[in-house]
């Protein structure tokens, strides 16, 4: 028979497996397998008889080696590194050989949970793939120094290792540098510390670095993202690691240990710089949860554009059976949009995926939709139809389908409240009640609160772009093309769409949707722009195409999201571009006669005989024209340099790190 080793409850609580520890990581079996455990008590005893071999700074890790080579790791609580060591005493040093049953140290459960942190215990055997074969977990309740789990493990045998790698080069030099390519190089590195097992990098641009390829380096564990933290998983060589990083960025890139702050520059705490700061943070956010998406919309926007074709061109019915189908499969990605952007948006913010998609999909239920699209509205309170009520709350049930913004929310607030409900929810309640809660809580807020302010925000946006256009046809363009398309970062947008439907219901056409027409061209040219100057960057010169594609025939969503707000100045510029083109646009006084914009849309600004100016459409092509030169020439000249998404030291490829 193999040789087994008793793991031990290191204090009473509820042991659970790896998969249910809130942290990605651990759950992952990243750091190697083992178990959680969910404490009532704050007696740290050692879960195996060994030799103590690592204390973190920040005492909130040990690691302790048996005699039968395995590498223990006691992990004491959920990103309790940053709490610098205040709740931890420990009575050990390293060493020192303890025994199984020893009492090693406390935590302060209660410090932990005031300070906003999980007091998770985890206990992962390191060297997993070296020495264990089966792990038996004991789950459930148990009391200090009972049996937590049974280990088989296989027979030992010493590696051998050298500290070199391949090419002769330090094995932790290679790792560090490789990393700090990855992420961006030494200009997107604000600041870097680290905790027993991880590198902790705080980032200017966190939507740079791609994931696959820094977990693929050697000497990587695996990725997690954080507490605004960019967290690059190394083990118990992170220290070899740091060192090194450390070495290449130079000084100034360690983090205080007293004020949690980069010390390379004084942080501005002025309230323009902290506005600035939030504004970039929240489009960061919008940008990194939109990413993972852009693909699947621009080839929906494409499809969209291939019905268009055929609609225009092809005579095909828009009530075959036929259209209905393409039309599904182009408009589901976006209909469904809150629920994608959910699930997305949690795993940048650090909540629950599968909950904050289950309130995307609360959303965009059906017979809440309905409440909307019946029109039907009790009276308006405040310019806002109300169209529901909720326990005798007159509310207003606005469009959720299409929209980002109060999905990002959502997932914003759910990271905020899961710690809180965690902190009274007794464990054995926690698998049921915490979703239950957490759902109801933020879905009630996002649909009667954040709704409504945003619905009433738009329809006072609307209201003036209406009186905009009876103003100054000029004025209005030069001012629409330029700010429309931040209404639609935002999803402000919505109130605008029933104008130009109502426009072209009662009068068959709408000048306002001109307008909107040339801003998708402009996002299109600027994403155009940076597809023809990058020359390094095969991702993004691929990805920058397929958006100019997919704006050209009216979906901006990857343009936008995928390259331009992205790199910031393209999304200034294009709007400026825009704004060109919305001036000439009202110069021209053209109009348009349909829905469908962009250049795809072109069949739109052709008037019925005898109505409208003859020389529409041909005004249309001047304005559009013009609207791609400005826009494409803004943002090649001043709006994008190579430089700002790297080059492929950047994003190495997997061939390269060997």
């Amino acid at each position: 028979m193999r040789k087994q080793l008793q793991l031990l409850a290191p204090t009473s609580g509820e042991i659970i497996p790896l998969s249910k520890v809130q942290d990605q990581v651990f759950s992952q079996k990243a750091l190697g397998d083992g178990f959680g455990l969910e404490p009532n008590d704050g007696q740290i005893k050692a879960p195996v008889t060994g030799e103590i071999v690592m204390i973190a700074e920040t005492k909130h890790a040990i690691g302790i080696k048996t005699t039968d080579g395995v590498e223990l790791l006691l992990h004491l609580g959920i990103d309790t590194v940053e709490l610098k060591g205040a709740p931890f005493k420990i009575s050990v040093e390293q060493g020192n050989t303890v025994h199984k049953g020893d009492t090693i140290g406390l935590m302060d459960l209660k410090a932990i949970k005031k300070a906003g942190k999980l007091t998770t215990i985890i206990v992962a055997i390191t060297n997993t793939d070296d020495v264990l074969d089966k792990l038996t977990l004991n789950l459930g309740i148990v009391a200090a120094g009972e049996l937590a789990a049974t280990a088989n493990l296989k027979s030992v045998t010493t590696k051998t290792s050298s500290i070199k790698s391949d090419n002769g080069e330090n094995k932790f030099h290679k790792t560090a540098r490789l990393v700090i390519e990855a992420i961006g190089g030494k200009k997107n590195i604000n600041s870097v510390i680290h905790c027993f097992t991880r590198l902790r990098f705080s980032l200017k641009d966190d939507t740079i670095p791609q994931d696959k390829i820094v977990n693929d380096i050697p000497g990587v564990l695996d990725v997690a993202r954080a507490n605004d933290q960019y967290q690059v998983v190394i083990g118990q060589t992170v220290d070899d690691v740091y060192d090194e990083v450390i070495s290449q960025l130079g000084s100034g890139f360690e983090q205080s240990e007293d004020q949690g702050e980069s010390i390379k520059e004084p942080v501005d705490n002025s309230l323009l710089a902290k506005t600035k700061r939030g504004f970039f943070q929240l489009i960061g956010i919008i940008t990194g949860s939109m990413m993972p998406v852009i693909g699947l919309l621009a080839a929906s926007g494409m499809l969209k554009g291939v019905l268009n074709i055929l609609t225009n061109f092809g005579h095909m019915s828009t009530t075959s059976s036929t259209y209905i189908i393409i039309n599904a499969m182009g408009d589901a990605a976006f209909y469904f949009l809150p629920l994608i952007v959910g699930f997305t948006a949690a795993q940048k913010l650090g909540s629950n995926p599968v909950i904050v998609a289950i309130i995307g999909g609360f959303l965009i239920y059906p017979d809440l939709v309905k409440i909307y699209a019946s029109g039907k509205f009790a009276y308006y309170l405040a310019g806002v139809g109300i169209n529901a009520n909720f326990f005798g709350i007159p509310i207003h049930i606005p469009q959720y389908t299409y929209s980002i913004f109060p999905m990002i929310f959502a997932a914003w607030m759910a990271a905020k409240i899961e710690p809180w409900i965690k902190k009274w929810m007794p464990v054995t309640l926690r698998l049921i009640f915490t979703p239950l809660v957490e759902i109801f809580l933020v879905g009630i807020t996002v649909l009667v609160i954040v709704g409504p302010i945003i619905s009433f925000i738009s329809e006072g946006i609307a209201s003036v772009l209406q009186w905009l256009l009876t103003v100054n046809s000029a004025l209005s363009g030069l001012i629409i093309g330029g700010l429309y398309q931040v209404l639609v970062i935002f999803g402000l947008h919505w109130a605008v769409i029933p104008l130009i439907a109502n426009d072209i219901a009662a009068h068959g056409h709408s000048v306002l949707n001109g307008i909107v027409s040339i801003t998708m061209i402009a996002q299109g040219a600027g994403a155009l722009a940076v597809w023809i100057k990058t020359k390094k960057n095969p991702d993004l010169k691929g990805l920058s195409l397929s958006a100019a594609i997919s704006a050209a025939v009216g979906i901006t969503e990857p343009a936008m999201y995928g390259v331009n707000l992205k790199y910031g100045r393209v999304f200034l510029t294009s709007s400026i571009g825009a704004a060109i083109g919305g001036l000439v646009n009202g110069l021209l006084k053209v109009d348009m006669y349909g829905f469908t914009g962009s250049l795809i849309g072109f069949p739109s600004f052709v008037p019925k005989a005898g109505q409208g100016n003859p020389n529409n459409l041909l005004y249309f092509w001047i304005a559009s024209v013009v609207t791609i030169i400005a826009a494409f020439t803004l943002t090649y000249l001043f709006g994008y340099r190579e430089d700002d998404a790297g080059n492929p030291k950047t994003a190495p490829k997997k061939k390269k790190l060997a």
